[in-house]
């Protein structure tokens, strides 16, 4: 791994004022919606290979618009192209910082597992001889309960 001993903290007043900052990016875009999946998977998609495409479409419909309906609303289709592009940038940024939050989150809890076993190794071996550790070491055990209950793929036969 390329990185080294994560030793930082949030304090609460840390969490806050980020939640707070993330309340106000929110707020930035009232507009923001949830699709469910059978939404999404009905909507048109516009990928990168699109982008170009609505790019020209734009120009075409501006530059050509005595041939389309009169119902046709151009400044919409440029409004939702500007809001397209302007959104595509905001999303890069956002989940490189998720991405992020995201691996920092797994080599942290890493971290933290990997002390929690060592603990726990320490805390089974003096259990058998420092009284009131034993209860200690049950409670540590029980996460690993479930995984030795477990059957494996061979003797399940998936």
């Amino acid at each position: 791994m390329s990185y080294q001993n994560i030793a930082a903290a949030l304090s609460p007043q840390d969490i806050r004022e980020i939640k707070a900052a993330l309340q106000t990016v929110q707020k930035k875009m009232p507009f923001l919606i949830t699709l469910s999946t059978e939404e999404r998977r009905k909507l048109l998609k516009m990928g990168d290979k699109s982008l170009a495409f609505v790019n020209n479409s734009v120009t075409a419909a501006q530059s050509n618009r005595e041939i389309l309906p009169p119902t046709f609303d151009v400044e919409e289709l440029v409004r939702d192209y500007q809001l397209a592009t302007a959104l595509t940038e905001l999303l890069i940024s956002v989940q490189q910082l998720a991405e992020q939050v995201d691996d920092t989150l797994m080599a942290v809890g890493s971290e933290a597992m990997t002390s929690s076993l060592t603990v726990y190794d320490y805390v089974k071996t003096a259990s058998k001889k420092t009284p009131g550790l034993k209860t200690v070491a049950e409670q540590l055990g029980e996460r690993f309960k479930a995984i030795k209950g477990r059957p494996t793929k061979a003797a399940s036969g998936s």
